[in-house]
């Protein structure tokens, strides 16, 4: 054992019979710093037994080269002095010589006999285990031993003596225990087997291969994400990722052979992230952690083992943090939402102090870069999440060991995607300035509210740690006021987004009502439409501006033409806030600042005019600098080579081909129709050959944009010439005629060749690959020519980059200004369709004030009406004047009558009123409504086991809990669930605290016809009795139409048996029914 490195001997200690290591050689130094000794500890010699080293499955009983630790340290050392004792040496790594041979010796030495020293029981004293190692007769090992120390020696002490406190009786000392000190030579330490402490071995993982080592680690710190790794071309699942998710995404999963065994992998082309990225995120509510490629330095490389790249998690993409992903939806917006609760260590509150307590609500579309805030109340908390519709709620880790707080529940019921994060300390508005494009003014910092300060530093944090710290510039935060509010049975029942039967966005008001041509004004639209204003001033500019659109139709008309010019500028914006985008991005951009400029034009012909909303518009347009990027990007950017390449994929080269195939099915032949190309349309590249395929690089800058980049071109222009010249002249030199100069990713630069030239003789080039009909060869002169082409391209491209991010620079530079003038572009694209509408629907400007009052004539339902309309049918229309001398109107009358289209279209007018648009009425006036509620229709809810009735009682609480007197209030047949004597009281209790509690505008609609009585016995003269029927013919058929016109009185024939008549009930069950009627049901 002579040839161990004394340095690396005292990472080993004999344990068991066998030398185990300490620790690996890479934490030496840490082990050294360290204040614990490193100890070598020696079994007596009369009890060493044969040192058996395992390596892998072999196992022999002499020393093998083979089994030392990896990376020994082997090389020779200074010679050592032999006179100098260990504990001289006050190195921690340098042992005596020789101690070392003599543990050489007792290694070679054979194993002794065996003695009755073998048959000591553990429990042996030391005196006792002396007095028999007198009795044995020592054997030359038992003697060398004798001669080595034992017991545990001390390597990395720094006193250069050894000393040995031991307690003994002297007769001198007159029996006192005397401290004596030896030196080396008179060392003696106690024999036998000493205590060991266990060691501490370190679990290291599997050895697998670097790369995936780095995805492994990245799976561990990101846990709960689906974690995909970029590999040169392809994006990357390992391990149980693969396993689980590569059969959903439709991926091939295989097995890696690694040294530590067999490692589950998927992957995909990395131009195809966003196909799959839509799967995991939009379809299975999964968090992707995006693992990209950043290349090593040189210390670096040598750290890694020679790897050229690193890869680390780049962005977490979540369901509420897109930014630019194509399977986004364009007309809505994505947000990602925080609520902040206050924590009440109380339990014993009061159910009316937990709804009522403040909350703070902060949300943002990254997409866009727009930032609001609110504070709110847990009651008011799902009227709110009906309003924006997060896409992920983020709350406060601390948040969830309060299971039975309520907001859970209010979560729960519309199954929303909730994200714990641990959350820092609250940081003030003056520290979000790095994340917006613009700081946050002192006087508006103080209007935010405590909760609204801690939602909104809890979701700058949890947006950043997604973004893993991109730079990013979002919009100043908005504190959103003076909104009229619409709970989620509000937003169900009126079908404001959605149906309520088939979920669907047709037939819904949102559907029947926009115009817009432009995305950012569709979102805008549908933000307006589920927040109306309650503000008088805001509704009224917003009215102004389309009277204006429509009483002039050219400017309508031309105004909608520049607008369908633009492009959605929040998201293009954002792309480059996030330093994304491209060349195509840069000329929408530019498109999109030439028509404000047209816009802004047009309206200032108008500017003596005394609209103040069109002043207020342009006031608002900044021109100067856009102006200035828009040229820079029109001089700069190949607009027609961009045009060209995507002519085909906008559908304007599609119509041609369409409307030309179209003449020769009809005139021409077969033959001619065979001319035409199937797919004339662009094809997206399925493979990486196909995406690094050089014959489909486009540039995208102008070839004289810099004096750099013309160079540049006219030298990759001569360069073509020489590969022309080169490959006429190749197939002249070595006579194959169908030799084709080409490049592929894999093989490089290659000569092709087909047909019969596949069998000339050409000592010039090599083959490198053949098939039965090509061949592919190398040849010098070309593969000399192609690497100057090659990094001909490379200086253009590297030209083209760095004018393309100087025009993203400068658009971020304009980034308030651009933003501002998107804003205003959205409100004129809603404007102009609230006035085609208004046109073609006939619709009336309402008059709004705060009065209590609701005076409709001529109303009508707006979705209702378009779809009778499309079969040819006309509506009926009717009037309400609820809130002057009737507050609540108690309507009655047959099924099916239009008593539920009649609530509905009155709360509907309303809404639009307040958007800011025209509504379907002949006369309009309207007080200012704070929140709207409904109790319509009727639902189970199995999954919380709420029958029909419980949830009915459920949204009519809500109800009365909630409304003010300046809510309106729809309620249609309360207590149908139960019996008609429990109805009619909790129906009558209804109606009763909307009067005189409320004290709001309601309508209430009831079979209950009891409730007249009632309502006259306890005096509430603000209750109107309205009603809807039916006219019969007189026939003994029973025909009848309804009349669909409210007249006021009480209607007490529900006729209910001609409704079943006409939904095919039986005719003998009809005639049962009859009879019944017929009689007195209480005998």
């Amino acid at each position: 054992m002579s040839f161990l490195n004394a340095r690396n001997f005292r990472n080993f200690r004999m344990h068991n019979n066998a030398f185990v290591s300490f620790h690996s050689l890479n934490t030496r130094q840490r082990i050294a710093s360290s204040n614990c000794s490193s100890h070598i500890a020696l079994r007596s010699a009369i009890n060493l037994q044969p040192q058996l080293f395992h390596r892998g499955k072999k196992t022999k009983s002499s020393f093998n080269f083979n089994d030392l630790p990896h990376k020994l340290d082997l090389s020779p050392l200074e010679p050592l002095s032999l006179e100098r004792s260990i504990v001289k040496d006050k190195s921690p790594d340098r042992v005596s010589l020789k101690f070392f041979e003599d543990v050489q010796d007792l290694l070679q030495e054979p194993e002794p006999a065996a003695t009755e020293l073998e048959e000591l029981p553990n429990s042996t004293s030391s005196q006792d285990f002396e007095e028999v190692s007198k009795k044995a007769k020592p054997s030359r090992r038992a003697r060398k031993t004798e001669s080595l120390p034992q017991g545990l020696i001390t390597l990395d002490s720094e006193s250069s003596d050894v000393q040995e406190s031991q307690d003994t009786s002297s007769p001198s000392a007159g029996g006192k225990k005397v401290k004596k000190t030896k030196s080396y030579d008179e060392l003696e330490l106690h024999q036998g087997l000493l205590p060991l402490e266990p060691l501490q071995i370190e679990h290291e993982p599997p050895p697998y291969p670097t790369v995936i080592m780095q995805a492994r680690n990245n799976m561990l710190k990101f846990e709960n994400c689906v974690v995909v790794t970029r590999v040169g071309g392809f994006y990357e699942l390992y391990f149980e990722h693969a396993d689980e998710f590569g059969p959903l995404l439709g991926l091939k999963v295989t097995h890696k052979k690694t040294n530590a065994g067999p490692v589950s992998m998927a992957g995909f082309p990395f131009h195809q992230l966003d196909r799959y990225l839509k799967i995991l995120v939009q379809d299975l509510n999964r968090y992707v952690a995006i693992s990209e490629e950043f290349p090593n330095d040189i210390s670096d490389k040598v750290k890694s083992g020679g790897l050229m790249h690193d890869r680390r998690v780049s962005r977490i993409v979540t369901p509420g943090t897109l930014i630019d992903e194509g399977f986004m939806d364009p007309l809505s917006n994505n947000y990602v939402l925080a609520i902040h609760v206050q924590h009440d260590s109380q339990t014993d509150i009061i159910e009316h102090e937990r709804n009522h307590n403040a909350i703070g609500l902060a949300w943002l579309d990254l997409s866009t870069g727009h930032f609001f805030t609110q504070k709110s109340s847990l009651s008011e908390l799902p009227s709110f999440l009906a309003r924006i519709a997060p896409r992920e709620i983020v709350l406060d880790e601390e948040v969830h060991s309060l299971k039975d707080h309520e907001m859970f529940t209010i979560l729960t019921d519309e199954h929303h995607i909730i994200t714990y994060a641990k959350l820092p300390e609250v940081r003030p508005i003056s520290e979000w300035t790095h994340m917006l494009e613009s700081p946050v003014s002192s006087s508006s910092a103080n209007a935010f509210t405590e909760e609204e300060i801690s939602a909104g530093s809890c979701l700058l944090h949890y947006v950043e740690t997604r973004l893993q710290s991109t730079n990013m510039k979002l919009q100043p935060p908005v504190r959103q006021l003076n909104v009229m509010g619409i709970d989620k049975n509000t937003m169900r029942a009126l079908e404001i987004k959605k149906t309520i039967k088939e979920d669907n966005f047709s037939g819904s008001l949102l559907h029947t009502i926009r115009r817009t041509v432009t995305k950012g004004g569709a979102r805008l639209l549908e933000n307006w439409l589920a927040s109306p204003s309650t503000s008088v001033e805001v509704i009224n500019s917003r009215l102004d501006l389309v009277t204006y659109m429509l009483e002039d139709e050219f400017l309508r008309d031309r105004a909608t033409t520049l607008l369908k010019r633009s492009h959605d500028s929040h998201r293009l914006l954002q792309k480059f806030a996030f330093g994304r985008g491209d060349g195509d991005d840069l000329l929408d951009l530019a498109s999109t600042i030439y028509a404000t400029r047209d816009l802004a034009s047009i309206l200032d012909v108008q500017k003596d005019t005394p609209e103040s909303c069109i002043q207020a518009l342009l006031a608002r347009i900044h021109l100067k600098g856009p102006m200035k990027l828009a040229q820079a990007i029109t001089d700069t950017i190949d607009e027609e080579g961009l045009d060209q390449q995507h002519r085909i994929e906008e559908g304007e080269s599609g119509e041609m081909q369409a409307l030309a195939e179209a003449i020769v099915a009809s005139e021409g032949t077969t033959e001619e129709t065979s001319t035409f190309r199937k797919n004339f349309r662009k094809k997206q590249p399925n493979s990486l050959r196909d995406y690094y395929n050089q014959e489909n690089e486009a540039w995208i800058m102008k070839p004289d944009a810099t004096p750099t980049l013309k160079r540049l071109h006219k030298k990759l222009s001569s360069l073509s010439d020489q590969k022309t010249a080169l490959a006429a002249s190749l197939c002249d030199r070595l006579g194959a005629t169908t030799l084709t100069l080409r490049f592929t990713p894999g093989l490089g630069h290659i000569c092709h060749i087909k047909g019969k030239d596949i069998n000339l003789n050409m000592p010039e080039a090599r083959t490198i690959s053949s098939s039965r009909s090509t061949r592919s060869l190398h040849h010098p002169e070309w593969s000399f020519l192609g690497q100057e082409i090659d990094q001909c391209r490379i200086h253009i491209r590297a030209e083209e980059q760095r004018i393309f991010y100087k025009l993203r620079e400068l658009a971020i530079t304009n980034l308030v200004k651009l933003r501002r003038n998107a804003a205003v572009l959205d409100e004129i694209d809603i404007a102009c369709s609230f006035a085609m509408l208004a046109y073609e629907r006939g619709w009336t400007r309402p008059i709004l004030n705060t009065s209590s009052a609701h005076k409709i004539i001529g109303g009508r339902h707006p979705t209702v009406e378009t779809g009778l309309e499309e079969e040819g049918r006309s509506f009926i229309s009717n009037d309400c004047l609820v809130g002057d001398v009737h507050r609540v109107y108690l309507i009655s009358g047959p099924n099916m009558a239009g008593k539920s289209t009649f609530l509905r279209q009155n709360a509907l007018i309303t809404i639009l009123a307040q958007v800011g648009s025209y509504v379907p009425a002949e006369y309009a006036e309207l007080g200012i409504v704070d929140h709207i509620f409904s109790r319509v229709g009727s639902a189970d809810n199995l999954y919380r086991d709420q029958s029909t009735f419980m949830v009915e009682m459920l949204e009519s609480a809500a109800i009365l809990k909630n409304a003010t007197s300046r809510s309106f209030v729809i309620m249609d047949e309360i207590g149908r669930g139960t019996t008609p004597k429990d109805g009619i009281a909790v129906a009558f209790a209804c109606l009763h605290h909307l009067y005189h509690v409320n004290k709001c505008r309601a309508l209430f609609a009831t079979h209950f016809h009891a409730l007249v009585d009632l309502i006259e016995k306890k005096n509430m003269d603000a209750v109107g009795f309205y009603c809807t029927d039916v006219e019969e013919d007189g026939s003994a058929d029973g025909v009848f139409r309804y009349m669909y016109k409210l007249k006021q009185g009480i209607n007490k024939q529900s006729h209910a048996l001609k409704v079943a008549k006409l939904a095919g009930l039986p005719k003998e069950a009809i005639e049962v029914a009859q009879d019944i009627l017929g009689k007195d049901i209480n005998d």
